[in-house]
């Protein structure tokens, strides 16, 4: 029995004829982001901003007005009501109250005697409290992290390949980054800990589809110096297709099914690396290479200055059939 494949081994899509359009979409898409962060900003969770949350599931679903209502009339602050998951878990998220640890607890004693009288039945599912210094430490070591690891991969690929390389890497990266934070600013899930551990996850996977490709552009330039730089990079990319096809869609599914059936408290860390995987694979795809296009790379760009004097024989593509 023959082994299915998802792409055939004599693939020969023509993807830099696209690389136009591609392009400008991708960047099209980054300024919508960028301007979205800017403009709406996220929805931080309270591992950024501080406060106090508490998740309750009621006995059946309650109108939001209603339980913002009650809660108001405790002047505790004003709270952020959202439903989590089904229409009968809702979290409550609220500012820090004054008087430390203790004011704390007696504001979570108030708001469970509250809406246990009012709506029996109701359970409490869990109550986190984040200072507002652990909130901002949260937040600028998170910031320094996606930072650091996104210049540390980019210097890492300079050294491992060359400098266009990595700036061609470090485009891709900086491509799946923003359109990520651009979703999380139109859909306002809130943007947690936990999202940034998968932005840094997106960041990792994007690299290593990345670096697959790019090491097989390096690998046919210099097996194939005469060949146009199209057909050369359109060439490599097709090698590489389906590792990078069968690798996305086996984690599409995994993720796909997690974000249907798994717990409420990991949504949003599934929907960032859902559409990380997406944005990941086109960039591999599209941005990478196309990138090397416009730094003027060509199968002769890294061959020692004094080999084509050296008398060896070079070899050629012999399929002109890979030429776009």
């Amino acid at each position: 029995m023959r082994p299915l494949k998802l792409v055939p081994d004599n693939t020969n899509i023509p993807f830099l004829k696209y690389r136009t359009w591609a392009m400008g979409f991708s960047i099209l898409l980054i300024v919508a982001s960028l301007a979205l962060v800017a403009v709406k900003g996220f929805n931080l969770g309270i591992d950024f901003v501080g406060g106090q949350m508490v998740r309750v599931t009621f006995a059946q679903p309650v109108a939001l007005d209603t339980l913002r209502e009650e809660i108001t009339a405790l002047n505790l602050g004003e709270p952020t009501i959202q439903q989590f998951g089904s229409p009968t878990e809702v979290s409550i998220r609220m500012p820090l109250p004054p008087g430390g640890e203790d004011g704390a607890n007696r504001a979570v004693s108030q708001i469970r005697e509250t809406l246990a009288k009012a709506h029996p039945g109701a359970r409490f599912d869990a109550v986190e409290t984040v200072s507002g210094k652990v909130s901002e430490e949260l937040f600028s070591t998170g910031a320094w992290a996606l930072g650091l690891a996104m210049v540390g991969i980019a210097l890492y690929i300079w050294f491992r390949f060359e400098w266009q390389f990595g700036i061609g890497a470090l485009f891709a990266l900086f491509h799946d980054v923003a359109l990520t934070l651009g979703f999380f600013a139109l859909t306002q899930l809130e943007f947690d800990l936990n999202v940034v551990a998968a932005i840094l996850t997106i960041i990792g996977y994007s690299l290593n589809d990345t670096i697959v490709v790019y090491d097989r552009i390096r690998e046919n330039m210099r097996k194939y110096r005469k060949m146009d730089i199209y057909g050369l990079l359109d060439l490599s990319i097709n090698e590489t297709l389906s590792r990078t096809v069968v690798t996305s869609f086996s984690l599409f599914l995994a993720l796909t099914l997690l974000l249907v059936l798994g717990p409420d408290v990991i949504f949003g860390f599934t929907a960032a690396m859902l559409l990380g995987i997406v944005i990941g694979t086109f960039s591999s795809v599209y941005v990478s290479a196309a990138i090397l296009l416009w730094l003027k790379v060509g199968p002769d760009s890294f061959v020692p200055k004094d080999e084509g004097k050296s008398g060896k024989a070079e070899r050629v593509a012999a399929d002109d059939g890979a030429k776009v």
